[in-house]
């Protein structure tokens, strides 16, 4: 898949190692790109990952980036879509295309609501029983992600059924 192509998985000051490990995976199974906004709330030298079983990021397209702005470059407003349990707008009522970028905040608090009144229309949510109060970031990198690249996949078989 050409990188400019690619899902672009965004975590925004990600706080747990083991849900960062649990994207990385994700993006692997996707062919996606992940991307961390410093500060991380852990370490990602070879020994952490090694101590936390991410063998597999060796085949992980991985970014790190000290700013949202720099994870983002390249990618159209439009096309950045970002995940809030407050946001209105349901996750899979979007279209999504190649090369999207799926912002998610950190695990104890979200993506700021700052950030989300700048961009209502790219404010998506997965919608859930009020009692779960928010799913894992993992889990909604997931369904996330596969829910993108499941458009993406149906759309281009359409365009092209040879």
């Amino acid at each position: 898949m050409a990188h400019g192509s690619r899902l672009r998985i965004v975590l925004v000051h990600p706080e747990i190692a083991a849900n960062t490990g649990s994207v990385g995976r994700t993006c692997v199974a996707l062919g996606a790109s992940l991307w961390l906004v410093r500060p991380l709330g852990f370490h990602l030298g070879e020994r952490h990952r090694r101590r936390a079983g991410l063998d597999y990021w060796d085949h992980l397209d991985l970014h790190l980036a000290d700013s949202l702005d720099q994870a983002l470059a390249g990618i159209h407003r439009s096309r950045t879509w970002y995940f809030s349990s407050k946001a209105r707008q349901p996750y899979d009522e979007v279209e999504y295309q190649p090369g999207d970028a799926l912002v998610f905040g950190p695990e104890s608090r979200g993506l700021s609501p700052e950030l989300l009144a700048t961009v209502p229309d790219q404010s998506v949510r997965i919608p859930i029983l009020p009692d779960a109060r928010c799913l894992n970031l993992a889990v909604a990198v997931a369904v996330a992600g596969f829910e993108a690249a499941r458009q993406i996949k149906r759309r281009a078989a359409t365009a092209d059924p040879a």
